[in-house]
């Protein structure tokens, strides 16, 4: 076995190696963003080794769209009110970002990963899994929550 061989299969051996999940801190995250008392509107999870923890929170879309970059894998936790004139409500989606620069390995182990974060991230309308910055898009988001969310009776006045 060559040299070059056996480094790309400890390479493989350690990105298969098991992810693990901060349970506690994804939670805690989850948790600020379904609560509507909180000013807390999306988190972002993101890996450190082999553990998915917590990465950031906050409240403003711009500030959400900046937490992705080509070469990174994340999971997302958004709130985003929808609704009419006559009734607002908030409504959840979640999202699977694998950057364009992302190993195929690490891309292929993103989907017994995401099992391991939806076992915390339980309550959501839209899942969405994208890989381009010009896929954050807010508007778009919405679109996907509203046609999820079925009936959509608005008059567009309000008496």
């Amino acid at each position: 076995m060559t040299a070059d061989v056996q480094v790309q299969e400890e390479v493989v051996r350690r990105v298969m190696a098991s992810t693990q999940v901060d349970r506690e801190g994804l939670h805690s995250a989850y948790s600020d963003v379904r609560d509507d008392k909180s000013d807390v509107n999306w988190a972002v999870f993101k890996y450190e080794g082999s553990q998915v923890t917590v990465a950031a929170k906050g409240q403003t879309f711009d500030d959400f769209k900046a937490q992705f970059g080509d070469d990174e894998r994340a999971f997302a936790y958004l709130r985003i009110q929808t609704g009419d004139e006559m009734s607002k409500r908030s409504k959840f989606l979640m999202l699977t970002w694998v950057g364009t620069e992302v190993s195929p390995i690490k891309k292929a182990k993103m989907s017994t990963d995401k099992a391991l974060v939806k076992e915390v991230l339980a309550n959501f309308a839209v899942e969405l899994t994208i890989e381009s910055a010009h896929e954050l898009d807010h508007e778009a988001f919405l679109q996907e929550l509203v046609k999820a969310g079925g009936a959509n009776y608005g008059t567009g006045f309000r008496d």
